[in-house]
């Protein structure tokens, strides 16, 4: 009997999720709408795949990907989200995803998804070219991140204090602040306005 995992904090997104896996013949699908919740349910229902946003409260999905990587949990990874496949995508295959959707009113892909990975396969969207030298050489610098500095920079450009981002990341303010100056010199930006314009003009939010 298959099993699968939702990973989403909005409800109707949970709803759209659920009917394909049904229609996938999935039996018993469970639900989380945070990343901190992922762990425990993989011990305690060990489903055959996981559906994962990136962005949640909580622990994010590249923070959700670390631990199932590190962990003995084997377990199918299929991405859903909004975020640009661009700067993401070769992300998540390193961190050990198996497939990457983007979020769409057609859920033809996600079907298609699902039906590789429970086929022992992966999915993954041909990315195009960077369009120019700026686009080109703001990926090396987003490619050039670890998944903590690009979920930092992602929570500092949303508007979060250092303070929030100790608590949400469960680190201590000195270490937020330490990031936040790396993040500040490898992006070549000058503030927290300039980092936000430069993750709204990348699609990091």
């Amino acid at each position: 009997m298959k099993s699968a995992l939702i990973v989403d904090d909005h409800p109707v997104v949970r709803a759209a999720v659920k009917i394909v896996l049904e229609q996938e013949g999935f039996k018993r699908i469970y639900e989380v709408a945070s990343g901190n919740e992922v762990m425990a349910m993989l011990r305690d229902h060990a489903p055959d795949l996981l559906v994962l946003d990136l962005i949640m409260p909580g622990l994010d999905g590249l923070e959700v990907l670390e631990r199932i990587r590190l962990s003995e949990f084997a377990c199918r990874v299929l991405i859903f989200t909004s975020l640009d496949p661009l700067f993401f995508q070769e992300r998540c295959m390193r961190a050990g995803a198996l497939a990457y959707v983007s979020k769409t009113n057609d859920l033809s892909l996600l079907h298609k998804a699902i039906q590789a990975l429970m086929a022992g396969y992966t999915y993954f969207s041909r990315l195009p070219s960077p369009l120019d030298n700026l686009q080109s050489s703001e990926k090396q610098m987003i490619d050039s991140l670890s998944n903590r500095e690009l979920t930092i920079c992602q929570h500092l450009a949303n508007g979060l204090s250092n303070k929030a981002i100790a608590e949400l990341m469960y680190l201590s303010h000195k270490t937020v602040s330490t990031y936040k100056t790396r993040l500040i010199e490898k992006l070549g930006v000058h503030s927290a306005v300039h980092l936000r314009d430069f993750a709204k003009r990348n699609r990091l939010i």
